[in-house]
């Protein structure tokens, strides 16, 4: 289907859009709720990754045939796998010692990163608003972590790698972008992965019980399920509509956190998001410009 035609849906990106951010926290939940149990955290990043791939196979040949098996650039696909793999581990350790919420706050500096390697790796011409932005964003990360005010917590630092980590995910995604089908493209970096993870995974290696075992196939589950919502969601609407959207992963994040968790964040956390927020939605308008002058 071309770009115009897709272009009339914009309500439908929308919608699909809201419902992965609405689905997406669940992972975290059980992430965190495992990591709680003793369940090892690189045995949950390993099926996050590899039961994904497993997950995601029918797919992949459905749109690429068994070419999907074999990606065009190895090398390049490990070294995105093993970033992808270090966030998620990144993220799901910072889960044992950090409220949902606090940590995808921290997380939200992603978008910030992406612009500041944009420029730096693939020169990407960014102006001084859009620098401005990205300074302005930091401050939200500080008002958030509170270097010096408060106790430092290990897993603020482990959010915030988490978020360089995927941040440098995204730039080499964007690099090769329309090389490959969207949703194939993430099923050879989850099951390169996942082939990485299973040559350590042993030496960590807990035997999950039948309850943990049907937890992380339903983490790997919702994983597979929002990121298709959210490639559907990029065929019918433009990226700059979409992408402060993410944001809303918060509400559910605070929900979430409540329920299973009995977790909420303080004030300045909110004000820190709120400015985050803020700053990447501007990102978002002056590149949704930016491609128009184009």
């Amino acid at each position: 289907m071309t770009g115009p035609a897709l272009a009339r849906r914009p309500l439908a990106g929308v919608a699909l859009m809201l419902g992965a951010m609405a689905v997406l926290p669940a992972i975290d939940v059980i992430a965190k709720h495992l990591g709680q149990e003793g369940l090892p955290i690189l045995q949950i990043v390993w099926a996050r990754l590899g039961l994904g791939a497993v997950m995601a196979l029918p797919l992949a040949l459905r749109i690429a045939g068994p070419a999907a098996l074999v990606p065009d650039r190895p090398a390049y696909h490990a070294a995105r796998a093993a970033l992808l793999a270090g966030a998620t581990f990144c993220f799901f350790l910072a889960l044992k010692t950090l409220p949902i919420a606090d940590a995808l706050a921290i997380f939200f500096v992603n978008p910030l990163v992406v612009t500041i390697l944009s420029a730096l790796v693939l020169r990407e011409r960014v102006g001084p608003r859009r620098w401005a932005a990205v300074a302005v964003g930091f401050v939200g990360t500080l008002i958030i972590i509170r270097p010096g005010f408060v106790a430092l917590n290990p897993g603020s630092l482990l959010a915030l790698a988490s978020g360089t980590l995927l941040a440098s995910y995204l730039v080499m995604t964007r690099a090769i972008a329309g090389r490959a089908h969207a949703v194939v493209t993430t099923f050879q970096t989850s099951l390169i992965g996942g082939v990485l993870l299973s040559l350590v995974v042993p030496f960590v290696w807990r035997a999950p019980d039948a309850t943990e075992w049907v937890l992380l196939a339903l983490l790997a589950l919702i994983a597979n399920l929002g990121h298709l919502m959210i490639v559907r969601a990029y065929d019918h609407a433009e990226a700059s509509l979409l992408a402060p959207l993410a944001y809303t992963e918060m509400v559910t994040s605070v929900l979430m956190g409540l329920i299973f968790f009995r977790d909420f964040p303080d004030g300045w956390t909110f004000l820190g998001v709120g400015i985050l927020i803020g700053c990447a939605t501007y990102i978002s308008m002056r590149e949704r410009a930016a491609g128009r002058q184009r």
